[in-house]
């Protein structure tokens, strides 16, 4: 078992407007972000299943044509290989679940979330 505690979680600063924490294990990534009013994830797509769970805020999702709005309380699944992009329409706070783990954030290769 083990025991995390988030204030003692290092955080990233991806961008001005975006931070990271991150908790990875052997079989999830659970991330902790931070995204400023008008802070932006460009369209990207990964292999990993992802739960977004929005503790405050307002995030919109653009995905398969469509734009998906989800506010403090709620949560979505985004199916792996799907490719969406994030827009902050308020500041926000969400706790996303990836499984697998990111890989790629492992090996640090995740330069879409720094621009």
């Amino acid at each position: 078992m083990d025991h995390y505690n988030w204030t003692l979680v290092i955080e990233e600063r991806l961008n001005p407007q975006v931070t990271r924490q991150a908790i990875h294990t052997e079989h999830m990534t659970i991330a902790k972000l931070r995204m400023e009013k008008g802070a932006i994830v460009p369209l990207h797509h990964h292999i990993n299943e992802q739960v977004t769970m929005l503790e405050s805020g307002l995030l919109r999702f653009e995905m398969e044509g469509k734009d998906i709005f989800v506010k403090g309380g709620e949560a979505l699944r985004i199916p792996p290989d799907v490719p969406h992009l994030v827009e902050a329409m308020e500041d926000s706070v969400a706790t996303d679940l990836f499984s697998p783990p990111r890989a790629d954030w492992i090996r640090g290769d995740d330069a879409y979330l720094r621009k």
